[in-house]
């Protein structure tokens, strides 16, 4: 119990600090640079990122990736391949994780693009996902406590 709380405190610290850079950088105008050396690495980070994000092939392939990946870690966790005993329900519940991770990726981008799209700010598009996200885990939490669906 005590690794999972010193586990928690750090993930928590981590998300803390990124949250304090970001909102560092958030007033600071940005002209973002073409891999001509302008900038400051950031400015440079950021625009091989943005390049990266809108390439179709890079989509497709992390696609096909995820998709193999999660076939093969079901077929691991539920066929028997001599596995010890309690491996199989942890890698079971791994795929689980991801398929509600992907899930949650979904909603909150989802929400955040339709917000974008409309015309209103990133802060108004993170709060429409987060929105969302907070709905559709609180409908989770509904249905668990009503089935009781997981353990």
């Amino acid at each position: 119990m005590v690794s999972l709380t010193l586990l928690s405190t750090v993930l928590m610290g981590l998300l803390v600090i990124a949250t304090f850079i970001a909102v560092g950088r958030v007033g600071r105008k940005r002209e973002f640079a073409e891999d001509d050396g302008d900038g400051d690495r950031y400015d440079r980070a950021v625009s091989r990122l943005r390049a990266i994000a809108h390439s179709p092939a890079v989509w497709t392939v992390t696609f096909i990736a995820f998709a193999v990946g999660l076939g093969l870690l079901t077929v691991l966790a539920v066929g028997s391949f001599g596995l010890p005993e309690g491996l199989p329900g942890t890698i079971l519940n791994v795929v689980y994780g991801l398929v509600g991770l992907l899930i949650a990726g979904f909603v909150f981008l989802g929400a955040y693009a339709a917000t974008r799209e409309r015309g209103l700010g990133n802060a108004q598009g993170v709060a429409a996902g987060s929105i969302a996200l907070g709905m559709v885990l609180m409908l989770v939490i509904a249905i668990q406590l009503v089935v009781g669906f997981a353990g």
